[in-house]
């Protein structure tokens, strides 16, 4: 009995080994920078804790694990790791930032402003859009290596602040390619679909990809949906149509990647988009 318990232990240890980064000794790895609008991909060994800015985060059965830092991310957020064996690591990383373009667009005074009369609809749409990202399901499709989920000129950008008829507003939270409406629009990676609405007042026709560990993929401006609630689609699966429903001003694909609140850049995840445009190679600033 002592032979396996020893035998045991030493598997154990030999597990626990494997997690940490050879580069660093830690018993964490991360892969990915430390800046705002970034996708953090995390290891530990499999059965430890990890907290981030003291909350704490789902870690697959394999250790891997996912961060996503806002567009306005600052200061200086704290990692922990508790590992199987009770053993603690704590480290703190400075987000660097980013310098964001401002756009500055002419729209229609109710889609800039929205009725009064409409505010309990937008209330209620915006709480079934975050609802959506708020899920954190053991999913791990977030592993894969993303896609565009269309192909075109890159119109509009993420953080970029937005100028609504001399007005200043929301920055804008996605990367924007400019394509006929009617285009067919793909997974970027496999998922579950959470939200599926054809006519919000905001973003018009809406669908929204879980990807796992709270990474939400959302399309939005659509003018049909090809997927329903609750459908798995698998990487390059036609979703949707492109469109311009709801606030838009002409017809193109806004796609938006979320970390529960957090936006993320979609473009850190994808190839350069081809095309001579020079905004098509433009990355993070």
């Amino acid at each position: 009995m002592r032979r396996v318990v020893s035998l045991l232990a030493g598997i154990q240890m030999l597990v626990g080994a494997a997690a940490v980064d050879a580069a660093t000794g830690k018993p964490v790895e991360i892969r990915g920078a430390w800046r705002q609008g970034e996708l953090l991909i995390g290891h530990v060994a499999p059965g430890s804790e990890v907290r981030f800015k003291g909350k704490p985060l789902r870690v697959g059965d394999d250790g891997h694990f996912v961060i996503g830092l806002d567009r306005d991310e600052d200061g200086e957020p704290k990692l922990e790791v508790i590992t199987a064996d009770g053993r603690t690591h704590a480290e703190s990383h400075k987000i660097a930032a980013r310098t964001y373009s401002i756009q500055k667009l002419t729209l229609p005074p109710d889609k800039v402003n929205a009725p009064p009369e409409l505010t309990a609809r937008i209330e209620r749409e915006g709480a079934l859009a975050r609802a959506a990202r708020m899920i954190d399901s053991a999913r791990d499709d977030y592993r894969t290596a993303f896609a565009w989920p269309a192909k075109g000129r890159i119109s509009g950008v993420y953080g970029s602040q937005r100028i609504l008829n001399g007005e200043k507003k929301q920055p804008h939270y996605g990367v924007d390619v400019a394509v006929p409406a009617g285009t067919p629009v793909h997974a970027p990676a496999g998922g579950v679909v959470t939200l599926a609405e054809p006519d919000l007042y905001y973003t018009g026709g809406t669908l929204m990809i879980d990807h796992g560990h709270g990474l939400t993929s959302a399309f939005l401006h659509l003018s049909q949906l090809k997927s329903k609630l609750g459908d798995k689609v698998k990487q390059g699966d036609v979703i949707a149509l492109s469109g311009a429903s709801g606030r838009a001003t002409g017809p193109h694909l806004d796609w938006r990647i979320s970390w529960f609140d957090a936006r993320v850049d979609p473009q850190r995840l994808v190839p350069a988009m081809p095309g001579p445009n020079p905004q098509n190679k433009k990355k993070a600033r």
